[in-house]
């Protein structure tokens, strides 16, 4: 099984940290379908040292979702570690994850993110710091490198091995790429062999048979699914199945995915409120609704969805839809 420092996963699938999506109403739902580890969207040093208010709302865990993952950035070692040491003290996280791999411009131009990937050095210095001022395991989220030309994981991950990081997740991309092209696996197999600490595999896992191939190609000690996992959980239940069993499950019914959808509506509501959740979920139920016949009308008339009811309603009438033309085929 997967073990970070002292912290034992009951598997070896982790949901990955996405900006704008892993706050904790979907992180809860992915969990209850079997996740090993969750790990939290990532929050910024800055913004936790200054207290800003939507920041602090970001550092909000349920319990039930534990094992998680707490994940910060940030380009200065003073503010990186006081951030450390407020996850540390003040919340129920149990891993304290570093952002290496955000692409973004408004990311990298703070010397955060991927830009550290051009500086082996500054990896060491920065993850040794956080280390050393807190209790919580440290982990690393990194790309394999900046772009083609720089591509450093091997010294960047020996960087965090030495620094005292206690796992990587690695993705197959570099910087320049963003979430276009194919991931290589090849460099997530060279740096599991160069560290002893667990290397968690990610990109381009997008089933269960994925996953599986990941962890025999490489020789990771987990699966890291992001993508693959918006507006469908049952891609985790059913990874973590096939893993464990070698069966692969089938896919849910439209009705299943419509019940889902609407517990994490329900959830959203619950952590902010009516009007906000109702707008973040318009891209997640445009999620669910992926694959499933005649979704083009309902996912537009959901983006012009306010309520609760209208959404529901929406989504309910899609379900019966199904569920009618099914009995007419029987």
């Amino acid at each position: 099984m997967l073990k970070i420092g002292n912290i034992e996963m009951k598997n070896q699938v982790v949901l990955a940290p996405m900006a704008g999506v892993c706050n904790s109403a979907f992180r809860l739902t992915v969990k209850e379908f079997g996740a090993g580890l969750v790990c939290a969207e990532m929050v910024s040093d800055k913004g936790i040292v200054f207290k800003n208010e939507k920041t602090m709302n970001l550092l909000y865990i349920d319990e039930r979702e534990k094992p998680l993952s707490l994940q910060i950035f940030g380009g200065e070692k003073e503010t990186l570690v006081e951030a450390a040491k407020f996850v540390d003290q003040n919340t129920n996280a149990d891993i304290i994850d570093i952002n290496m791999g955000c692409p973004v411009p408004k990311i990298t131009k703070c010397d955060a993110g991927a830009k550290w990937l051009l500086d082996p050095n500054k990896i060491y210095e920065m993850v040794s710091a956080v280390v050393h001022a807190v209790e919580k395991p440290v982990t690393v989220k990194m790309r394999m490198g900046w772009d083609e030309d720089h591509i450093f994981a091997v010294k960047n991950a020996q960087a965090v091995e030495r620094a005292g990081g206690k796992a990587i997740a690695l993705h197959g991309r570099t910087r320049v790429q963003m979430y276009e092209g194919k991931a290589n696996w090849d460099i997530i197999r060279e740096v599991k062999q160069s560290v002893t600490i667990p290397v968690i595999g990610n990109g381009d896992v997008q089933t269960p048979q994925d996953a599986k191939r990941m962890l025999e190609e490489t020789g990771c000690d987990g699966v890291m699914i992001g993508r693959a996992a918006l507006g469908n959980p049952w891609m985790i239940y059913r990874t973590v199945q096939y893993l464990e069993t070698d069966k692969l499950l089938g896919e849910p019914s439209v009705r299943e995915k419509m019940d889902v959808c609407i517990l994490h509506l329900d959830r959203l509501i619950a952590l902010k409120n009516e009007d906000i959740a109702v707008r973040e979920m318009r891209k997640h139920a445009a999620w669910y609704l992926k694959g499933i016949r005649g979704n083009a009308k309902v996912r537009n008339a959901i983006n012009e969805c306010q309520t609760r009811e209208q959404l529901v309603s929406l989504l309910n009438e899609l379900a019966l839809d199904e569920s009618q033309n099914q009995a007419i085929v029987g």
